[in-house]
């Protein structure tokens, strides 16, 4: 991989389980601002577990009717209701405009007031389409319905740019059920799946216009502090990296930052040797999820150093957001994200 020449530092990837998102910037600034180059508000309240909250909207649209099957396992699936064709489909607010767009008044107060560093950006994370419409449509309607969404999507992070001035943004695009697709865990219209999942990443991240920045969280999942499958190396995720990279540098649009998870027990070379191949663009910072609280500081020094066998320059994280956390315990997780970068050394040309 080549080196990313911008300090990289810690990376939050989105969901902090604190009171509001006013705790939330407080906590991340005091604790760890000095190593932060953007914050998110924390996907407090309703938003904690990721997209969840998402599913009784789906439930509650006339457009939609379940299906009749088993339960796939996060609760009934649906599909398009007799008569009604996916032209005709409509999703109403979504509300990540809404809680975006309230999190940047406190954002804003707070960095005017001094508590959030002048240069931080309002980092918004926003779930992938097909990851809400996959988990929960029956195959044959997958490409209509998440085609709708993706237009409310886009439509929302539309109402976030109208308002939030460009140069204070960042967007994340969380990609998790795209790895359970390429592992075979999940039934999928998509018959390409490589391909189809870059060419969905990239056209999102080509609806970001700069000077906003950009960056992809990918993800193997978190629920009970476990991926949904341990992937055998970092080999799915070189290649979904690989090809959004490419796909970017063709539409012209800048990367500038993008995550990867490395699960606890991998300190050994084999799982980080796929990321030499990925071609990271210059100013782009690559950030390693490889901060677990329950090995601390000693284990984060294992993974960096295994991960140095295959990149020389990259920042730190967890493997995915905080949410199922207790929040008696982000305090601390934030003091080790802290620690973990004062063990990293300066990017070439920084002291």
């Amino acid at each position: 991989m080549a080196t990313a020449t911008s300090s990289s530092g810690a990376h939050l990837v989105g969901s902090v389980p604190l009171a509001d998102s006013e705790a939330v910037f407080r906590a991340a600034s005091e604790r760890l601002g000095a190593h932060l180059s953007r914050i998110p508000d924390g996907e407090t309240g309703v938003r904690t577990n990721w997209i969840q909250w998402q599913f009784p909207l789906l439930v509650e649209m006339p457009e939609l009717e379940p299906a009749d099957e088993p339960d796939s396992g996060f609760g009934p699936r649906l599909q398009l209701a007799a008569g009604v064709s996916g032209d005709e489909l409509r999703f109403p607010e979504l509300g990540y405009a809404q809680a975006a767009l309230e999190s940047w008044q406190v954002f804003s107060r707070l960095q005017d007031e001094g508590v959030i560093a002048a240069d931080a950006r309002f980092q918004v994370s926003l779930p992938t389409p097909l990851a809400v419409t996959h988990l929960r449509i029956v195959p044959r309607d997958q490409p209509a319905i998440e085609e709708a969404y993706e237009r409310q999507m886009l439509a929302e992070l539309d109402q976030v740019l109208d308002v939030v001035p460009h140069d204070r943004l960042a967007i994340q695009w969380d990609t998790a059920v795209e790895f359970a697709l390429l592992e075979g865990l999940l039934e999928s219209f998509l018959t390409e799946p490589l391909d189809e999942i870059v060419e969905r990443l990239a056209r999102l991240g080509d609806a970001v216009p700069e000077p906003v920045e950009l960056g992809y969280h990918l993800c193997y999942g978190d629920v009970q502090h476990a991926h949904f499958i341990e992937p055998r190396d970092a080999g799915k995720l070189a290649d979904v990296a690989s090809g959004v990279i490419a796909r970017l540098v063709r539409s012209g649009r800048a990367l500038n930052w993008l995550h990867l998870p490395v699960p606890r027990d991998r300190s050994d070379a084999a799982y980080f040797a796929p990321l030499r191949d990925v071609r990271l663009p210059k100013d782009a910072a690559l950030q390693l999820g490889l901060v677990h609280l329950s090995d601390g500081l000693d284990g984060a020094r294992r993974r960096i150093a295994a991960a140095r066998t295959a990149v020389s320059t990259f920042g730190v994280a967890t493997e995915c957001g905080f949410g199922r956390r207790a929040p008696e315990t982000i305090p601390d997780l934030l003091d080790l994200h802290a620690a973990v970068c004062e063990e990293l050394p300066s990017p070439p040309g920084e002291s």
